[in-house]
């Protein structure tokens, strides 16, 4: 049997599926809230992240990976439809009575089910509380985790198995660390999808005690918490992959890792003393910190170890990539704006897998198109109020975004520009207001 984690790299290695008795399986890890360079694949050094270091290492990390939303469920529900998430009017995080991910729309596990594969969400849901939105009746068989945007780490309220409480006091990151393990062992002869939705290093700021002690010298109290969490949910990537290797899929398991924004850094935000550098914005912006993440793909025999790939990437790419390593054909009328990403991994396409890539929060915008890119942010993390002006940065000269190169290239902000309006012609009103920021 061979397995997929992490949708994006998987397929484009892989012999056909058809060459095999067995279906790859599938695992996408997504972080909450984690900064860009709180990892040490990006260079950080007071929090050690072992387990998140040797996946990257076993396989490709994206320096330019994206995610469609500059927070949290935007991003979840672009991640599972393949689409923007403006096209079905879901803009900002749903709160009180929005439905959430609207039910004209199919999942990536509605469509790894109907492929033949056993179906889990694991931990953070986000995509609407009530019955028919539950992730039971958006094509997940098993499913334990909270369905809100944030939860405490200690109290079990509100955390389920399946609709029943499920009364677990285990601290929260540790609980969804067993159960995604749990869900290998239960479902190991069979294909799976398993989506694994830490809401580490999310709010609250909560870590168990002898994790905090092994980061006493970190002298900011958030920092240190911070660390501690991080290091919960590095711990909970390194057994899951030890418990492929103990099964013999280590070899056969695609694995895809991501965050669902940039760490919230900004006044108004849920901020966690995390680091986006050398990033300019936070979550909740369309700045480059608050879209640009860390983003790994790993296949050991099918995805060249050690891999740093600069060409633009974004979590819209995982359904596209899974089904194709699943060997499912997609149709037109599904109207997939993600792309599988398996060609450009294996290197048969050495071109870029997007011409460009989009953003529209409120009234905060971006294109990027190459190294070019041309933005709306919130003016909040300056100090200021409302959106900025057009912004013109080069990001491959000025990954900063400090240097708005607009009124020297007028030509290239009408350029791009003309590419925004007419991808949002594409898009529908918001079908709720802001919400809260989770």
């Amino acid at each position: 049997m061979r397995v997929l984690i992490g949708l994006v790299v998987a397929a484009a290695v892989a012999p056909p599926v058809g060459a095999t008795d067995r279906k790859p399986n599938v695992v996408v890890i997504v972080a909450d809230d984690l900064g860009y360079a709180d990892v040490g694949f990006h260079g950080c050094k007071d929090i050690p992240t072992p387990h998140l270091d040797a996946l990257a290492k076993s396989g490709v990390r994206f320096t330019s990976g994206y995610v469609s939303g500059p927070y949290c469920s935007p991003t979840r529900a672009g991640l599972l439809t393949g689409r923007y998430q403006t096209r079905f009017g879901h803009e900002f995080n749903p709160a009180g009575k929005d439905p959430g991910l609207p039910l004209t729309e199919t999942t990536i596990a509605d469509r790894m089910k109907a492929a033949g594969y056993r179906t889990a969400l694991i931990g953070k849901w986000h995509l609407g509380a009530g019955a028919d939105r539950h992730p039971q009746k958006r094509g997940f068989d098993t499913f334990f985790g909270f369905l809100g945007g944030a939860h405490d780490y200690f109290a079990p309220n509100g955390i389920v198995r399946g609709a029943d409480a499920a009364g677990d006091k285990s601290y929260l990151t540790d609980a969804i660390t067993r159960e995604a393990v749990a869900f290998v062992d239960r479902n190991k002869a069979e294909p799976f999808f398993l989506y694994l939705a830490f809401n580490a290093v999310h709010t609250p700021m909560q870590a168990d005690d002898p994790r905090l002690k092994k980061f006493a010298g970190i002298t900011d109290p958030k920092r240190r918490t911070y660390a501690a969490m991080l290091s919960a949910l590095d711990d909970g990537v390194g057994a899951l992959t030890a418990k492929l290797k103990a099964e013999g899929l280590t070899d056969d398991t695609l694995v895809v890792f991501f965050s669902d924004n940039g760490g919230p850094t900004m006044k108004g935000t849920t901020i966690n003393g995390s680091s986006n550098a050398p990033l300019r914005g936070s979550k909740r912006t369309t700045l480059e910190g608050g879209v640009r993440v860390p983003f790994v793909v790993s296949w050991p025999g099918r995805v060249p170890a050690g891999g740093v790939d600069d060409r633009p990437v974004i979590q819209l790419d995982v359904l596209p990539t899974a089904l194709a390593a699943a060997g499912v054909a997609t149709k037109p009328e599904w109207k997939l704006e993600g792309v599988d990403l398996l060609p450009y991994l294996t290197g048969a396409n050495k071109t870029v897998p997007h011409d460009a890539l989009f953003w529209r929060f409120g009234g905060q915008t971006a294109v990027r198109q190459g190294d070019w890119k041309l933005v709306r942010y919130d003016r909040a993390v300056e100090g200021g109020t409302g959106p900025s002006a057009a912004m013109l940065y080069d990001l491959k000269a000025d990954i900063g975004e400090a240097t708005d190169l607009a009124a020297k290239d007028p030509g290239r902000v009408k350029e791009l520009q003309v590419a925004w309006d007419a991808w949002d012609k594409g898009n529908v009103p918001a079908l709720w207001a802001g919400g809260k920021a989770d």
